[in-house]
């Protein structure tokens, strides 16, 4: 473990996500996008009443700390009729983001942009998604007012999050031991 890392423990605060090795940020973003790619349109959003139905007809979607921008490019690529808005505090992300949804064809319909959760800008979203990142927000109930604010009055907050228990000894699994303390 780093120095900075090991003091950051220590003092009992964290380290920004902007803080850990570069490495992580592609890890992460392998990590999460078969899920994604195996659920996101096919389960999650026709899960959500009338969601499927408004992103066909053309919606207005912010996609809160998109990191590598995996969904927000998977949602483009499945809803032409619809435009996004990609957030995350990370510059370098959002980088990669734009490069990636130029590759991909999309980036005419997305629009990444460095902003925090608490702070992104527009209105009337009708659909805002937080995809496993609300657990690194360090003022979750700050993000989740601000989400409540930039929704449309029939918009839709989506989380999806890591599945948690409250006891330590009920998290210990094979992919628990894949996270860093």
């Amino acid at each position: 473990m780093s120095t900075k890392v090991t003091e950051a423990f220590r003092s009992g605060g964290g380290v920004g996500w902007h803080e850990h090795h570069p490495s992580l940020f592609e890890g992460t973003e392998r990590f999460f996008r078969p899920n994604y790619a195996a659920n996101l349109v096919a389960q999650w959003i026709p899960a959500l009443d009338g969601v499927k139905e408004k992103l066909e007809k053309g919606a207005t979607v912010a996609d809160v700390g998109c990191g590598h921008g995996s969904s927000t490019i998977l949602m483009a690529q499945s809803y032409p009729n619809s435009k996004f808005f990609g957030f995350d505090y990370h510059q370098a992300s959002i980088e990669k983001a734009r490069e990636r949804a130029k590759r991909a064809g999309v980036g005419d319909r997305i629009s990444f942009q460095v902003a925090t959760a608490k702070g992104f800008p527009g209105t009337h979203y009708d659909l805002v998604t937080f995809f496993d990142c609300l657990h690194d927000m360090g003022d979750p109930a700050g993000a989740a007012k601000h989400v409540r604010q930039s929704l449309a009055p029939d918009g839709v907050w989506m989380i999806v999050e890591p599945f948690a228990n409250d006891d330590l000894k009920n998290n210990l699994n094979p992919v628990s031991t894949l996270l860093p303390l």
